[in-house]
């Protein structure tokens, strides 16, 4: 090996023994890399607040169904779950004395109307021999009061058929509005009258259903001082369209009204029930089903965050603040209640103008330095518009 070989291989060893010392004095003494974070600035913001409420439904009207006159069950025209109209046939009961009371009638009428004619001939006879002088006016009167007796018992016996019928007619029991057709707890055979416990069904008219829901004092005392109207009735009207969610959690596609508010306040549970009502049109909705009412509340400028971008901690809820050098604190927050979907509504802790850290939020100390990523209002709030 010549002497300029060697010196080469000197440099080259010396070269590679610089830069894995300063390698490591770099691991061990350089600055370390800043991490980036999507952030956000607050700005006021509106958003809708919906409040649900556990409710039970009711339709407009449930009429029980029951015989008016005494018989067993003939036919059953209707299963249970069937929808009616008005006057449709459900029952018949097989009760022979009234078609025998319809019979007796209408010979009863004949028979009257014999008599009438009897009578009315009579008085024709009378007429002319009174006018002649042939016989006194007293016969002719007594004939004329006989003639007005028969048209009277032929107007009783008019009556009796009517009568008659509108009883006959009760042994079909029909549906005295549109609705559905609950349970029938009587079979074919079964004696039934007006003095019977059950009904023979009951008819729920669901053309339009209620709502029965229960909210706190506190809430209705929200509602009295907030919502406009110098009445409870006004108030009530200018309370917005409720949603209807069904048990399966998807939202019903008609809006319904919030009708009444009862008076009083049931002093066990401390609740006030809330009455309202949904149109029915497809039948959809059955009377006793369980569904939720939800009520929207418009705020306007507030501040609102992600629930992505707090985190709790001992029963308090959090949110990382960014300050103008990068560096990150963690403060504490009130919400409302009621949220926004995927947002909370602040109620105190931060202000307009704060930047927030929108994720990996649990895992940054106070103090720590970032790189904050600002985001646009717009893509951060995106599905609250």
């Amino acid at each position: 090996m010549n002497k300029q070989s060697f010196l080469s291989i000197l440099a080259a060893s010396f070269l590679i023994a610089s830069c894995g010392k300063n390698d490591k004095s770099a691991q061990a003494g350089g600055t370390p890399q800043i991490k980036e974070y999507k952030t956000v600035v607050l700005q006021p913001e509106s958003a809708t607040l919906n409040s649900d409420f556990p409710a039970s439904i009711q339709g407009q009207q449930n009429i029980e169904i029951r015989p008016r006159v005494e018989g067993y069950i003939d036919k059953i025209f209707v299963d249970e779950g069937a929808v009616v109209k008005t006057g449709q046939a459900l029952f018949k009961i097989s009760a022979p004395e009234y078609e025998q009371q319809v019979r007796t009638a209408a010979a009863s009428i004949k028979s009257a109307q014999a008599d009438v004619s009897a009578a009315k001939l009579a008085v024709n006879k009378v007429k002319p021999l009174v006018e002649k002088g042939i016989i006194s006016k007293y016969d002719l009167e007594s004939a004329q009061y006989s003639y007005e007796s028969a048209l009277a018992a032929l107007a009783q016996a008019n009556a009796a058929l009517v009568n008659a019928k509108t009883n006959l007619g009760y042994t079909t029991v029909t549906s005295p509005v549109d609705g559905v057709v609950g349970s029938i707890p009587f079979r074919l055979g079964s004696l039934v009258g007006s003095n019977t416990t059950d009904p023979l069904t009951t008819v729920s008219s669901i053309g339009n259903v209620y709502a029965y829901f229960a909210i706190n004092e506190k809430i209705l005392l929200n509602f009295t001082q907030n919502t406009p109207g110098s009445s409870l009735n006004q108030k009530i009207k200018s309370l917005p369209a409720v949603s209807l969610l069904l048990s399966d959690g998807s939202a019903y596609d008609q809006k319904g009204r919030i009708e009444t508010v009862n008076g009083l306040i049931n002093t066990e549970t401390g609740s006030v029930n809330i009455r309202a009502r949904f149109p029915n049109p497809k039948g959809i909705i059955r009377s006793g089903s369980s569904t939720t009412v939800r009520i929207p509340n418009e705020v306007k400028n507030v501040l609102i965050v992600p629930q992505s971008a707090t985190f709790e901690l001992q029963d308090k809820l959090f949110v990382v603040v960014v300050d103008n050098t990068g560096k990150t604190k963690s403060v504490n927050i009130t919400v409302l209640d009621n949220n926004a979907g995927n947002y909370y509504v602040v109620e105190s802790g931060l202000k307009a103008g704060d930047q927030i850290v929108l994720e990996g939020v649990a895992a940054l100390k106070d103090g720590t330095q970032i790189k904050p990523q600002s985001q646009s209002a717009e893509s951060v709030y995106a599905d609250l518009k």
